[in-house]
Protein backbone atom coordinates (compact mmCIF):
# COMPACT_ATOMS: atom_id res chain seq x y z
CA UNK A 1 0.00 0.00 0.00
CA UNK A 2 1.24 3.33 -0.94
CA UNK A 3 0.98 6.86 0.11
CA UNK A 4 0.52 9.58 -1.58
CA UNK A 5 3.49 12.29 -0.91
CA UNK A 6 1.43 14.89 -2.76
CA UNK A 7 0.40 18.32 -1.09
CA UNK A 8 -2.65 19.63 -1.43
CA UNK A 9 -2.14 23.01 -3.88
CA UNK A 10 -1.27 26.04 -1.83
CA UNK A 11 -4.08 28.87 -0.98
CA UNK A 12 -4.84 31.09 -3.52
CA UNK A 13 -3.56 29.21 -6.89
CA UNK A 14 -6.94 26.87 -6.64
CA UNK A 15 -8.09 29.28 -9.45
CA UNK A 16 -5.06 31.22 -10.88
CA UNK A 17 -5.83 34.45 -13.15
CA UNK A 18 -5.14 34.17 -16.73
CA UNK A 19 -2.12 35.80 -17.93
CA UNK A 20 -2.52 39.37 -18.70
CA UNK A 21 -2.63 39.88 -22.18
CA UNK A 22 0.78 41.78 -24.13
CA UNK A 23 0.61 45.23 -25.72
CA UNK A 24 0.16 44.43 -29.11
CA UNK A 25 -3.31 42.35 -27.98
CA UNK A 26 -4.34 45.11 -25.90
CA UNK A 27 -4.03 47.10 -29.28
CA UNK A 28 -6.26 45.05 -30.96
CA UNK A 29 -9.09 44.92 -28.55
CA UNK A 30 -12.35 47.14 -28.93
CA UNK A 31 -13.06 49.98 -26.39
CA UNK A 32 -15.04 47.99 -24.48
CA UNK A 33 -12.66 45.11 -24.01
CA UNK A 34 -9.99 47.47 -22.68
CA UNK A 35 -12.13 49.07 -20.48
CA UNK A 36 -13.47 45.03 -19.11
CA UNK A 37 -9.33 44.39 -19.39
CA UNK A 38 -8.80 47.85 -17.17
CA UNK A 39 -10.81 46.31 -14.43
CA UNK A 40 -9.67 43.14 -14.14
CA UNK A 41 -6.18 44.25 -14.01
CA UNK A 42 -7.18 46.74 -11.58
CA UNK A 43 -8.58 44.15 -9.14
CA UNK A 44 -11.88 46.35 -9.17
CA UNK A 45 -15.06 44.29 -8.48
CA UNK A 46 -18.59 46.89 -9.85
CA UNK A 47 -20.89 45.67 -7.48
CA UNK A 48 -23.69 47.85 -8.21
CA UNK A 49 -24.56 49.72 -11.81
CA UNK A 50 -27.56 51.91 -12.67
CA UNK A 51 -27.75 54.17 -15.52
CA UNK A 52 -29.59 57.13 -14.52
CA UNK A 53 -31.74 57.18 -17.14
CA UNK A 54 -32.46 53.90 -18.48
CA UNK A 55 -35.02 54.88 -20.93
CA UNK A 56 -33.76 57.36 -23.49
CA UNK A 57 -35.54 60.40 -24.38
CA UNK A 58 -37.44 61.29 -21.27
CA UNK A 59 -38.81 64.72 -20.21
CA UNK A 60 -36.91 64.31 -17.20
CA UNK A 61 -34.09 63.61 -18.99
CA UNK A 62 -34.13 66.13 -21.72
CA UNK A 63 -34.55 68.90 -18.54
CA UNK A 64 -31.79 67.54 -16.58
CA UNK A 65 -29.89 68.17 -20.02
CA UNK A 66 -31.10 72.13 -20.34
CA UNK A 67 -30.34 72.57 -16.68
CA UNK A 68 -26.79 71.54 -17.45
CA UNK A 69 -26.14 73.11 -20.45
CA UNK A 70 -27.72 76.21 -18.76
CA UNK A 71 -24.69 76.45 -16.66
CA UNK A 72 -22.01 76.13 -19.94
CA UNK A 73 -24.39 78.58 -21.46
CA UNK A 74 -24.08 81.18 -18.70
CA UNK A 75 -20.14 80.29 -18.66
CA UNK A 76 -19.89 81.75 -22.56
CA UNK A 77 -21.40 84.80 -21.59
CA UNK A 78 -19.32 85.41 -18.40
CA UNK A 79 -16.78 84.78 -20.66
CA UNK A 80 -17.64 86.33 -23.47
CA UNK A 81 -18.54 89.74 -21.16
CA UNK A 82 -15.08 89.38 -19.34
CA UNK A 83 -13.23 89.16 -23.11
CA UNK A 84 -14.93 92.55 -24.23
CA UNK A 85 -14.51 93.98 -20.76
CA UNK A 86 -10.88 93.73 -20.63
CA UNK A 87 -10.16 94.56 -24.02
CA UNK A 88 -12.76 97.90 -23.83
CA UNK A 89 -13.96 98.53 -20.85
CA UNK A 90 -12.35 102.14 -20.21
CA UNK A 91 -9.51 101.33 -18.16
CA UNK A 92 -7.18 104.22 -17.74
CA UNK A 93 -6.50 106.03 -14.26
CA UNK A 94 -9.00 109.14 -13.75
CA UNK A 95 -9.09 111.00 -10.50
CA UNK A 96 -12.37 110.89 -8.47
CA UNK A 97 -13.19 114.39 -9.78
CA UNK A 98 -13.16 113.69 -13.24
CA UNK A 99 -15.38 112.47 -15.24
CA UNK A 100 -15.32 108.67 -16.33
CA UNK A 101 -14.17 107.74 -12.26
CA UNK A 102 -17.22 105.67 -12.11
CA UNK A 103 -16.36 103.46 -15.19
CA UNK A 104 -12.84 103.24 -14.80
CA UNK A 105 -13.52 102.20 -11.11
CA UNK A 106 -15.93 99.27 -11.87
CA UNK A 107 -13.13 98.26 -14.56
CA UNK A 108 -11.31 95.66 -12.17
CA UNK A 109 -15.13 94.58 -10.39
CA UNK A 110 -16.06 94.00 -13.72
CA UNK A 111 -13.26 92.15 -15.19
CA UNK A 112 -12.88 89.68 -12.26
CA UNK A 113 -16.32 89.32 -11.29
CA UNK A 114 -17.25 88.38 -15.27
CA UNK A 115 -14.00 85.82 -15.07
CA UNK A 116 -14.75 84.41 -11.95
CA UNK A 117 -18.68 83.86 -12.81
CA UNK A 118 -17.46 82.13 -16.15
CA UNK A 119 -15.08 79.76 -13.99
CA UNK A 120 -17.76 79.36 -11.57
CA UNK A 121 -20.85 78.11 -14.19
CA UNK A 122 -17.99 75.95 -15.73
CA UNK A 123 -17.66 73.96 -12.87
CA UNK A 124 -21.10 73.68 -11.44
CA UNK A 125 -21.78 72.60 -15.68
CA UNK A 126 -19.21 69.91 -15.18
CA UNK A 127 -20.76 69.20 -11.35
CA UNK A 128 -23.91 68.82 -12.61
CA UNK A 129 -23.49 66.62 -15.75
CA UNK A 130 -21.59 64.31 -12.95
CA UNK A 131 -24.62 63.83 -10.93
CA UNK A 132 -27.32 64.22 -13.12
CA UNK A 133 -25.82 61.60 -16.17
CA UNK A 134 -23.21 59.19 -15.02
CA UNK A 135 -24.39 55.84 -13.47
CA UNK A 136 -24.84 55.00 -9.89
CA UNK A 137 -22.02 52.97 -9.40
CA UNK A 138 -20.46 51.38 -6.39
CA UNK A 139 -16.78 49.55 -7.12
CA UNK A 140 -14.85 47.80 -4.47
CA UNK A 141 -11.01 48.14 -6.06
CA UNK A 142 -8.21 46.18 -4.26
CA UNK A 143 -5.00 48.95 -3.50
CA UNK A 144 -1.71 47.71 -5.18
CA UNK A 145 1.62 49.17 -4.97
CA UNK A 146 4.23 50.16 -7.28
CA UNK A 147 3.84 52.16 -10.93
CA UNK A 148 1.21 50.86 -13.76
CA UNK A 149 2.76 48.66 -16.51
CA UNK A 150 2.43 49.49 -20.50
CA UNK A 151 -0.69 47.29 -20.47
CA UNK A 152 -2.59 49.19 -17.51
CA UNK A 153 -1.99 52.63 -19.02
CA UNK A 154 -3.26 51.42 -22.82
CA UNK A 155 -6.47 50.41 -20.95
CA UNK A 156 -7.21 53.99 -18.76
CA UNK A 157 -8.01 55.63 -21.54
CA UNK A 158 -10.60 52.86 -22.77
CA UNK A 159 -12.51 53.39 -19.78
CA UNK A 160 -12.92 57.09 -19.55
CA UNK A 161 -14.04 56.29 -23.03
CA UNK A 162 -16.32 53.32 -21.64
CA UNK A 163 -17.46 56.16 -19.16
CA UNK A 164 -18.32 58.66 -21.57
CA UNK A 165 -20.21 56.08 -23.77
CA UNK A 166 -22.26 55.04 -20.66
CA UNK A 167 -22.95 58.84 -20.32
CA UNK A 168 -24.67 58.65 -23.75
CA UNK A 169 -22.43 62.04 -24.25
CA UNK A 170 -22.40 62.09 -27.86
CA UNK A 171 -25.67 62.13 -28.66
CA UNK A 172 -26.40 65.18 -25.69
CA UNK A 173 -25.44 68.02 -28.38
CA UNK A 174 -27.07 70.59 -26.11
CA UNK A 175 -24.46 69.53 -23.88
CA UNK A 176 -21.55 69.35 -25.95
CA UNK A 177 -22.04 72.42 -27.35
CA UNK A 178 -22.51 74.42 -24.30
CA UNK A 179 -19.90 73.21 -23.07
CA UNK A 180 -17.26 73.30 -26.01
CA UNK A 181 -18.38 76.84 -26.17
CA UNK A 182 -17.63 77.83 -22.54
CA UNK A 183 -14.49 76.47 -22.53
CA UNK A 184 -13.44 77.65 -25.97
CA UNK A 185 -14.57 81.42 -24.43
CA UNK A 186 -13.01 80.94 -21.55
CA UNK A 187 -9.88 79.23 -22.81
CA UNK A 188 -9.73 82.66 -25.41
CA UNK A 189 -10.18 84.86 -22.95
CA UNK A 190 -7.20 83.68 -21.02
CA UNK A 191 -5.23 83.32 -23.88
CA UNK A 192 -6.30 87.46 -24.66
CA UNK A 193 -5.44 88.33 -21.03
CA UNK A 194 -1.93 86.95 -21.18
CA UNK A 195 -0.75 88.37 -24.68
CA UNK A 196 -2.86 91.81 -24.54
CA UNK A 197 -0.17 93.46 -22.06
CA UNK A 198 3.13 92.30 -24.09
CA UNK A 199 0.91 94.16 -27.18
CA UNK A 200 0.85 98.17 -26.83
CA UNK A 201 1.69 101.11 -29.75
CA UNK A 202 4.46 102.40 -28.19
CA UNK A 203 3.34 105.73 -30.97
CA UNK A 204 -0.09 105.92 -29.38
CA UNK A 205 -0.05 109.71 -29.08
CA UNK A 206 2.06 110.39 -31.33
CA UNK A 207 5.00 112.42 -30.64
CA UNK A 208 3.54 112.65 -26.85
CA UNK A 209 3.17 108.78 -26.89
CA UNK A 210 3.60 108.18 -23.25
CA UNK A 211 5.93 105.12 -23.13
CA UNK A 212 8.54 107.62 -24.63
CA UNK A 213 7.97 111.10 -23.01
CA UNK A 214 7.95 111.61 -18.90
CA UNK A 215 7.14 114.22 -17.11
CA UNK A 216 10.84 115.86 -17.26
CA UNK A 217 9.60 117.12 -20.78
CA UNK A 218 10.22 121.02 -20.73
CA UNK A 219 6.74 122.27 -22.27
CA UNK A 220 7.18 125.60 -23.81
CA UNK A 221 10.08 125.88 -22.99
CA UNK A 222 9.39 126.12 -18.77
CA UNK A 223 11.99 125.28 -16.71
CA UNK A 224 12.14 121.89 -15.09
CA UNK A 225 13.37 121.80 -11.54
CA UNK A 226 14.69 119.10 -9.60
CA UNK A 227 12.03 118.70 -6.46
CA UNK A 228 12.64 116.24 -3.38
CA UNK A 229 9.09 114.50 -1.77
CA UNK A 230 8.44 116.26 1.59
CA UNK A 231 5.33 114.01 2.33
CA UNK A 232 3.10 117.25 1.72
CA UNK A 233 2.49 117.67 -2.44
CA UNK A 234 2.09 121.71 -1.60
CA UNK A 235 5.83 121.92 -0.05
CA UNK A 236 8.15 122.37 -2.78
CA UNK A 237 11.23 121.65 -2.10
CA UNK A 238 14.03 122.26 -4.60
CA UNK A 239 17.12 120.55 -4.61
CA UNK A 240 20.52 122.78 -4.68
CA UNK A 241 23.90 121.04 -4.81
CA UNK A 242 25.48 121.97 -1.71
CA UNK A 243 22.44 119.96 -0.59
CA UNK A 244 24.30 116.77 -0.93
CA UNK A 245 27.51 115.31 0.82
CA UNK A 246 29.32 113.38 -1.61
CA UNK A 247 28.93 109.60 -1.84
CA UNK A 248 24.72 110.25 -1.06
CA UNK A 249 21.80 109.31 -3.21
CA UNK A 250 18.66 111.26 -3.49
CA UNK A 251 15.47 110.54 -5.17
CA UNK A 252 13.64 113.85 -6.62
CA UNK A 253 10.73 114.41 -9.11
CA UNK A 254 10.00 117.14 -11.94
CA UNK A 255 8.70 120.59 -10.87
CA UNK A 256 7.26 123.52 -12.85
CA UNK A 257 6.73 126.89 -10.92
CA UNK A 258 2.84 126.56 -13.01
CA UNK A 259 2.42 123.96 -11.40
CA UNK A 260 2.78 125.35 -8.28
CA UNK A 261 -0.96 125.80 -7.58
CA UNK A 262 -2.54 122.87 -8.94
CA UNK A 263 -2.90 120.22 -6.56
CA UNK A 264 -3.42 117.12 -8.84
CA UNK A 265 -0.48 118.12 -11.30
CA UNK A 266 1.85 118.56 -8.19
CA UNK A 267 0.48 114.91 -6.73
CA UNK A 268 0.65 113.36 -10.29
CA UNK A 269 4.53 114.59 -10.65
CA UNK A 270 5.16 112.72 -7.16
CA UNK A 271 3.37 109.79 -8.35
CA UNK A 272 3.62 109.14 -11.93
CA UNK A 273 5.83 105.70 -12.80
CA UNK A 274 8.35 107.09 -14.79
CA UNK A 275 9.08 110.31 -12.76
CA UNK A 276 11.32 109.30 -10.07
CA UNK A 277 14.81 109.88 -10.38
CA UNK A 278 18.18 109.01 -8.45
CA UNK A 279 20.12 111.79 -7.85
CA UNK A 280 23.63 110.62 -7.22
CA UNK A 281 26.55 112.75 -5.97
CA UNK A 282 29.85 110.99 -6.25
CA UNK A 283 33.27 110.96 -3.88
CA UNK A 284 35.72 113.48 -5.44
CA UNK A 285 38.11 111.57 -7.86
CA UNK A 286 35.92 109.11 -8.81
CA UNK A 287 37.03 107.58 -12.67
CA UNK A 288 34.00 107.89 -14.66
CA UNK A 289 33.52 106.18 -17.94
CA UNK A 290 30.83 108.57 -20.32
CA UNK A 291 28.33 106.99 -22.59
CA UNK A 292 28.55 108.17 -26.27
CA UNK A 293 26.29 111.39 -26.56
CA UNK A 294 26.04 111.59 -22.93
CA UNK A 295 29.31 113.22 -21.78
CA UNK A 296 27.51 116.67 -20.79
CA UNK A 297 24.28 114.85 -19.03
CA UNK A 298 25.60 115.09 -15.53
CA UNK A 299 26.79 118.52 -13.60
CA UNK A 300 30.16 117.69 -11.65
CA UNK A 301 29.58 115.21 -9.40
CA UNK A 302 25.96 114.99 -9.95
CA UNK A 303 24.34 112.06 -11.96
CA UNK A 304 20.77 111.73 -13.02
CA UNK A 305 19.24 107.81 -13.50
CA UNK A 306 16.42 106.93 -13.95
CA UNK A 307 14.84 105.03 -10.41
CA UNK A 308 12.98 102.54 -12.79
CA UNK A 309 14.98 99.50 -13.22
CA UNK A 310 15.06 98.12 -17.21
CA UNK A 311 14.84 94.62 -15.91
CA UNK A 312 10.94 94.69 -14.84
CA UNK A 313 10.04 97.98 -13.56
CA UNK A 314 11.31 97.86 -9.83
CA UNK A 315 12.51 100.54 -8.15
CA UNK A 316 16.36 100.75 -8.04
CA UNK A 317 15.87 102.04 -4.63
CA UNK A 318 19.58 101.03 -3.17
CA UNK A 319 23.08 102.44 -3.66
CA UNK A 320 26.28 101.57 -2.10
CA UNK A 321 28.79 104.36 -2.38
CA UNK A 322 31.90 102.71 -1.42
CA UNK A 323 31.72 100.67 -4.67
CA UNK A 324 29.46 103.04 -6.42
CA UNK A 325 26.86 100.13 -7.36
CA UNK A 326 22.81 101.03 -7.84
CA UNK A 327 20.93 97.99 -6.38
CA UNK A 328 17.59 96.87 -7.81
CA UNK A 329 16.13 94.79 -4.32
CA UNK A 330 13.47 92.90 -7.00
CA UNK A 331 16.02 91.05 -8.92
CA UNK A 332 19.61 92.03 -7.22
CA UNK A 333 19.96 93.54 -10.99
CA UNK A 334 23.21 95.76 -10.38
CA UNK A 335 24.27 98.91 -12.31
CA UNK A 336 27.25 100.81 -12.07
CA UNK A 337 26.68 104.63 -11.18
CA UNK A 338 30.20 105.34 -12.36
CA UNK A 339 29.67 103.70 -15.93
CA UNK A 340 26.53 105.23 -17.48
CA UNK A 341 24.23 102.84 -14.95
CA UNK A 342 25.75 99.72 -16.97
CA UNK A 343 24.35 96.79 -15.34
CA UNK A 344 27.25 94.83 -14.35
CA UNK A 345 25.40 91.70 -12.15
CA UNK A 346 21.78 89.91 -12.33
CA UNK A 347 19.12 89.65 -15.11
CA UNK A 348 19.00 93.35 -16.36
CA UNK A 349 20.31 94.36 -19.57
CA UNK A 350 20.24 98.21 -19.87
CA UNK A 351 21.53 100.74 -18.50
CA UNK A 352 19.23 103.07 -16.59
CA UNK A 353 18.54 105.94 -18.33
CA UNK A 354 19.80 109.07 -17.37
CA UNK A 355 18.92 112.29 -16.65
CA UNK A 356 20.74 115.38 -18.39
CA UNK A 357 20.85 118.09 -15.75
CA UNK A 358 22.89 121.30 -14.81
CA UNK A 359 22.25 124.20 -12.26
CA UNK A 360 20.24 127.28 -13.82
CA UNK A 361 20.84 131.29 -12.55
CA UNK A 362 19.23 130.84 -9.19
CA UNK A 363 21.60 128.05 -8.21
CA UNK A 364 19.05 125.16 -8.58
CA UNK A 365 19.77 122.04 -10.44
CA UNK A 366 17.38 121.43 -13.31
CA UNK A 367 16.81 119.01 -16.18
CA UNK A 368 17.93 120.70 -19.06
CA UNK A 369 15.58 117.97 -21.28
CA UNK A 370 13.56 115.03 -21.04
CA UNK A 371 15.61 111.42 -21.03
CA UNK A 372 16.81 110.46 -24.62
CA UNK A 373 15.57 106.67 -24.56
CA UNK A 374 12.64 105.41 -22.72
CA UNK A 375 12.16 104.48 -19.41
CA UNK A 376 11.67 101.04 -17.75
CA UNK A 377 11.55 97.89 -19.34
CA UNK A 378 12.05 97.13 -22.79
CA UNK A 379 9.04 96.86 -25.16
CA UNK A 380 9.29 95.61 -29.19
CA UNK A 381 9.96 98.99 -30.51
CA UNK A 382 13.06 99.95 -27.93
CA UNK A 383 16.50 100.17 -29.37
CA UNK A 384 19.39 100.14 -27.11
CA UNK A 385 22.90 101.03 -28.83
CA UNK A 386 25.57 101.27 -26.56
Amino acid sequence: MTTSSQHPPALGTENPQPPAPTAAEVEDMSVEQRARLAGTLDDVDVVHNQPKWPLAGTRAEKRAERAVAMWFAISTLAGLAFLVAFLFWPYEYKAPSEEGYTLYALYTPVVGGMFGLSVFALGIGVIAYIKKFFPDEVSVQQRHDGASDQVARLTVTSQLMKAGQDTDIARRKLIVRAAGGAAGVLGLGLGVAAVAPLVRNPWKGGDEAALWVTGWRPVNGETVYLRRDTGDPHEVSLVRPEDQAPGSMETVFPFRESDRDDEEALIHALRASDAPVMLIRLRPGQPVVQRGGQEDFHYGDYYAYSKICTHLGCPTSLYEAQTNRILCPCHQTQFLATEYGKPIFGPGTRPLPQLPITVNDEGYLVATSDFHEAVGPAFWERRYNP
